[in-house]
């Protein structure tokens, strides 16, 4: 096994009951990747590593369901015991430091306690954890935002975050043995920027960037997971699953 992708949770735009919003870990190349930090994740997280052994924590965008549980990390290593060896990494778009520390209430990010270590992600910023290597490309969203392409050994993860239809996806997607997307608005609206997948909109993107496995998360509210999931596989044409909290996907070369 060169990658594994453990699900957190996948539910948008807030958690219900036994299904927290987006985040994952990200396991390959002898390190543990937390993947974005929606609510409820942090708990999850708890299920399936010691969080003070993670080499990372990746925010895709600073909107609260992805985001909202540094909160809770950073208690847990600050104050609840969890304490890491040296400052977890975290690799968000810029202004994450600052967001948390005024929800705290404090002006200057640096009086936060030294359990992070904020690094800005850019279009096409690469981070390396072990042999495990993670690539930012910037994708249509109503804020700053990322998807992901990670690789290890020959194995490759594509993760949209959240985003409209754009050429990134496809690149960062290109030939990926899993690609983890979202499929959250039921129909593209007709005015406006497209901020979100519809699940056709998954389903173009895993055909024409050639992935072996498609997986559907972060369905919103006028739609179920599972009727996201058929349609995104009726234009998609391949395999296709639901992303369900608990489940573990293993990608091989």
């Amino acid at each position: 096994m060169a990658l594994a992708l453990t699900v957190l949770g996948t539910a948008s735009p807030h958690p219900a009951p036994g299904r927290p919003c987006s985040g994952y870990l990200l396991t390959g190349g002898g390190a543990q990747v937390w993947v974005d930090a929606g609510p409820g994740t942090f708990g999850e997280l708890q299920r399936y590593t010691d969080p003070a052994r993670l080499d990372a924590v990746w925010i895709s965008h600073l909107h609260a369901d992805h985001s909202a549980d540094l909160l809770a990390a950073l208690y847990a290593f600050a104050y609840g015991g969890l304490t890491p060896p040296a400052p977890v990494p975290v690799y968000a778009p810029p202004g994450c430091a600052r967001r948390i520390a005024g929800f705290l209430g404090r002006p200057d990010p640096a009086s936060l306690p030294p359990v992070f270590d904020f690094r800005d992600l850019h279009d096409g910023h690469e981070a390396r954890h072990g042999d495990l290597r993670l690539t930012a490309r910037s994708v249509r969203h109503d804020t700053e935002a990322y998807g992901l392409r990670a690789d290890c050994d020959g194995a490759v993860l594509a993760y949209s975050g959240d985003s409209g239809p754009c050429p990134a996806l496809a690149e960062l997607a290109d030939g990926a043995g899993l690609l983890l997307c979202e499929a959250d608005i039921d129909r593209a609206a007709g005015e406006g920027e497209q901020v979100h997948l519809t699940p056709e909109d998954a389903g173009r993107l895993a055909r024409h960037a050639r992935v072996k496995r498609l997986l559907v998360t972060h369905a919103g509210p006028t739609l179920t997971r599972e009727a996201a999931t058929e349609r995104a596989a009726a234009v998609y044409g391949g395999v296709t699953a639901t992303a369900y909290e608990g489940d573990v996907h293993r990608l091989t070369p």
